[in-house]
C-alpha cells in the first residue's frame, strides 16, 4: 500500500550489524527506503549492504558506536556527503544486556548498559533531530524499547530501567520536535529469539516464561514489520509521542 511506501526516503537503522536491526534494515528497503546501516563491526555492515543490493535495495553501511559522541557525528557526517541529505526516519535500535541481581551488579556493567541502550538513543536522537533541523525537513525518529519497560523481571535491573527511560524518552522527544515537523514514536517487543536473549529462551526459564505469554509463544520478526512500518511511514503521520506494544499479549499475564 502507498501510504506505507517509504520511496524517496533514507532510513538509518543503528544496531543493523544482526539480529532485529539487521531485520528491520531489509524491511525498509523492501518498503522503498534507501537504508544506512549502522554499527561497530563494518565486516558484518557490508554482510547486510550486500544481501539488501542483491534484492535491488539501495545500502550504505557506516560505522557508529553509540557510545561515543564523536563516532556519531563522523557517521552523520559520512551520511550526508554520501546521500547529500538527512536521514528522514531513524530506528534507534542499538543495545545491549548484562544480567545480575542489582546489588551485586559492578557499576561498570551497570554503566555500560544505560550508556548503550538510553544514553545512545538520545545522542543519535539529538543528532539526528539537529540534521533534520537544519536541513528543514520531516522525519520520524522509531525508538526501540521492551515490555520491561513496563513490568519487572529478575536479574535485568538495568536493561529493564535503561527500556523504561527510553519509553519516558520518546515523549519528551516527541514534544520538543513536534513543532519542527518530526514524530517520535516507540516500539516494546515482547520476547524475539536474538543474539542476546537465545540462551535464556531455550532454557527452562524461558520455557516457563513462553507458557505465560497468552499466545504461549515466541514473537517471530515479521511480526513487527507492521508497527515498524506504520511509524516509519505517512500511515502514522498523526501519531508521536506514542509506545505500541508488540508481545503477543505478554503483559497481560498476571504472573
Amino acid at each position: 500500500m502507498s501510504l506505507f511506501s517509504l520511496a524517496n526516503r533514507t532510513a538509518l537503522v543503528t544496531g543493523a550489524s544482526s539480529g532485529l536491526g539487521r531485520h528491520f534494515a531489509h524491511v525498509l528497503s523492501q518498503a522503498g527506503a534507501t537504508v544506512v546501516i549502522a554499527a561497530r563491526r563494518m565486516d558484518k555492515l557490508e554482510e547486510v549492504a550486500s544481501e539488501i543490493e542483491a534484492k535491488g535495495g539501495k545500502a550504505l553501511a557506516v560505522e557508529m558506536d553509540v557510545t561515543d559522541d564523536g563516532s556519531i557525528v563522523a557517521a552523520f557526517d559520512s551520511i550526508r556527503e554520501a546521500l547529500g541529505r538527512p536521514c528522514d526516519v531513524v530506528i534507534n535500535n542499538s543495545g545491549m544486556s548484562r544480567e545480575g541481581w542489582y546489588r551485586e551488579q559492578s557499576e561498570e556493567d551497570w554503566n555500560a548498559v544505560i550508556d548503550t541502550n538510553l544514553t545512545g538513543v538520545w545522542r543519535v536522537g539529538k543528532h539526528a533531530t539537529n540534521a533534520l533541523i537544519e536541513a528543514k525537513a520531516k522525519g520520524s525518529i522509531v525508538n526501540i524499547a521492551s515490555i520491561t519497560a513496563h513490568r519487572t523481571q529478575y536479574m535485568t535491573t538495568a536493561y529493564c530501567v535503561s527500556k523504561a527511560g527510553v519509553d519516558h524518552l520518546t515523549r519528551h522527544m516527541a514534544l520538543e520536535s513536534a513543532r519542527y515537523g518530526i514524530r517520535v514514536n516507540a516500539i516494546s517487543p515482547g520476547y524475539y529469539k536474538t543474539a542476546i536473549n537465545d540462551a535464556y529462551l531455550e532454557s527452562e526459564a524461558g520455557e516457563a516464561m513462553r507458557k505465560r505469554i497468552a499466545f504461549r509463544r515466541f514473537g517471530e520478526y515479521r511480526e513487527l514489520d507492521g508497527a515498524l512500518l506504520l511509524l516509519s511511514s505517512e500511515a502514522g503521520s498523526y501519531m508521536t509521542g506514542s509506545t505500541i506494544v508488540v508481545d503477543g499479549g505478554h503483559l497481560l499475564s498476571p504472573i
